[in-house]
């Protein structure tokens, strides 16, 4: 079987060797075995069930939990001349029969299904009369409670193994810690299932993160320096701002999008097809946007608020760079930002072992971003692996910051909280260890009358917010339960009031420039000169076949041929990602380009 899964991965996919355990996968697959497999976004994943599909009998039901998404995914495979389809709401009866009758008939090897419309007992029906030859279930961290993408129809997949239970069932995700990986093995019912955990990392992601300080023009900053002419997501936690956002980045000159969950559907679909089908777009977003997307393009994930966790942030920057290219995670973040997550955990009806689990993690979010080391090396410890260097490749690395003992400032702060009952924000806190009484609460409670009062004037009363952020990070100080913005000493700050343990805190710089993470950068003069030919010969071909120009070829395939230069219709399958179906729909053209920029 392995001789015709290498043979598939060349003549269809384009590829020269498998990559992580894709082989050993496919192998379990194809031998009838369940698998778990947690491979990082542009890691293969797809792959790993798309082989095995096409050479077991009957065809794969793939799980993918956005409608939005299925025919993007499904017009890739048929680029590949692999025959696919999907069912969906958006479909109306005449497309719905017609998929299901090329079905029945054994036309398709791979339908695209939503949970929802798998569990509906009229399509479990119609399946019982098919043969199926695997089940690949997409983002399966959607299955728990634990996760940041919860989906309840997830967990009644537990049916599948029961309903079909000599067909083989693939989980795939790009993001779950230990504790979401048990929980999809037991609501999946995957005890037997072989797992494969391969490395979270993505070295040709760059790190860097600012403290917020008029973030739009950070923001506008990090795109001229690094990306003015690319494809991106700049992620914001309110509707309204991703709004404002993109108004003034269209009015900067850039073509910037809104999507966000208060939108109207046709609106929403629109513009992420628009993201998709063309070039240089910015789509502003809040988290209702990304999952699955699958634009290996996409050179930089910026964020203007701090994500409520490390697994969500890991997740919508893993969407930059999926085709192996250099690309960006950039954030601007602030005190505002934890306030305003804290306070929608407590408002929450979750219960409070579930808001105690959200809190620590926004604290370990808010920790990651304060940290003074390796960024990537501390964002892989968290999903539990080791990585025994610094990556080179985060601000921290390129641009160590200065730290200096800031401990009796420290002592301030926290004595201020205690002092002053802890019942009050950083504000009101800040406004009494600078001696001002602008807010009449402070001589209304007498706390112009304490020692305290004025004895920081040292400080602005931005540093001062950048070290309550720190304290807060260190877990010294905590929110109050009720999510009023209270600050609250944690029994761990005591060893500091005594003066047993130091406060090094940062100094905020300026934002350190990251170096340019366009496609063709590692290119020379003359080949990136070609690359960019052929990237607008691509846009020409996809405009005319109307799909994504990323489904005529991928960044990756183009720099390649810049590089190589092939002259001869067969060179062009010694490319990484040329199978037989792209040579033949497009091959001739780009040769032909080639010669004549070449000659």
């Amino acid at each position: 079987m392995s001789s015709q899964a290498e043979t598939i991965l060349k003549e269809v996919f384009g590829y020269d060797g498998f990559r992580h355990s894709q082989q050993q996968i496919i192998d379990s697959l194809l031998d009838g075995k369940d698998c778990l497999v947690l491979m990082p976004t542009g890691g293969g994943k797809s792959l790993c069930y798309q082989i095995p599909a096409l050479i077991r009998d009957g065809v794969t039901i793939v799980v993918s939990p956005l409608i939005a998404l299925m025919q993007d995914q499904v017009e890739a495979l048929k680029q590949l001349g692999v025959n696919a389809g999907f069912l969906n709401s958006s479909q109306d009866q005449e497309q719905r029969w017609t998929t299901k009758n090329a079905l029945s008939s054994g036309e398709l090897k791979l339908l695209y299904l939503s949970p929802e419309r798998l569990l509906m007992p009229d399509t479990l029906n119609f399946l019982d009369q098919l043969e199926i030859g695997l089940f690949a279930i997409d983002e399966a961290h959607c299955v728990s409670q634990w996760g940041h993408d919860f989906r309840k129809e997830y967990k009644q997949l537990v049916c599948l193994p029961t309903r079909f239970p000599k067909v083989p069932r693939i989980a795939l995700t790009a993001t779950a810690d230990k504790r979401v990986r048990k929980e999809i093995v037991e609501q999946l019912h995957l005890e037997q299932a072989a797992q494969f955990v391969h490395s979270f990392d993505r070295p040709n992601i760059y790190y860097q993160v600012v403290d917020a300080n008029n973030s739009r023009q950070q923001l506008w900053q990090f795109l001229q320096a690094n990306h003015p002419e690319d494809s991106g997501i700049v992620y914001c936690l309110s509707r309204k701002r991703t709004e404002s956002v993109a108004e003034w980045l269209n009015q900067q000159g850039r073509t910037a999008l809104v999507y966000h969950a208060g939108m109207d559907d046709q609106d929403r679909a629109h513009n992420q097809r628009r993201f998709l089908l063309e070039e240089g777009i910015i789509m502003v977003a809040t988290i209702a946007f990304g999952m699955g997307i699958d634009k290996p393009d996409v050179r930089f994930v910026a964020h203007l608020n701090l994500p409520k966790n490390l697994e969500a942030y890991y997740q919508e920057t893993g969407r930059a760079g999926r085709d192996g290219l250099p690309a960006s995670a950039w954030m601007a973040y602030s005190l505002k930002d934890v306030m305003t997550l804290s306070s929608f955990v407590e408002d929450s009806d979750a219960a409070d072992a579930h808001k105690q689990l959200m809190q620590h993690k926004l604290r370990t979010m808010l920790g990651w971003c304060e940290i003074t080391t390796c960024r990537r090396r501390a964002l892989l410890q968290y999903f539990d692996e080791t990585m025994h260097e610094d990556c080179g490749n985060c601000d921290n690395c390129l641009f160590p910051p200065e730290v200096f003992d800031n401990s009796e400032n420290a002592q301030r702060a926290l004595s201020c909280v205690y002092r002053t009952g802890q019942r009050f924000g950083v504000n009101y806190l800040i406004e009494v260890l600078q001696g001002s009484t602008k807010d009449p609460r402070v001589k209304q409670n007498g706390h112009d009358q304490l020692t305290l009062f004025g004895t920081g004037t040292a400080m602005s009363a931005r540093d001062w917010r950048d070290l309550f952020r720190q304290l807060i990070a260190a877990g010294y100080i905590t929110m109050d339960d009720e999510g009023h913005g209270s600050l609250v000493l944690d029994s761990s700050c005591r060893p500091v009031l005594r003066g047993e343990v130091q406060v090094m805190q940062r100094h905020q710089t300026k934002s350190a420039k990251a170096t340019k993470k366009s496609a063709g950068a590692e290119l020379d003069a003359e080949d990136e000169s070609l690359f960019e030919a052929m990237r607008a010969l691509r846009a020409e071909l996809a405009k005319e076949h109307g799909i994504p120009p990323y489904l005529v070829f991928h960044d990756s395939t183009l720099a390649a041929m810049a590089t190589h230069k092939p002259q001869e219709y067969d060179e062009l399958m010694n490319i990484n990602g040329i199978g037989r179906s792209k040579q033949e729909r497009y091959g001739e053209e780009f040769l032909a380009l080639i010669r004549e920029l070449t000659d």
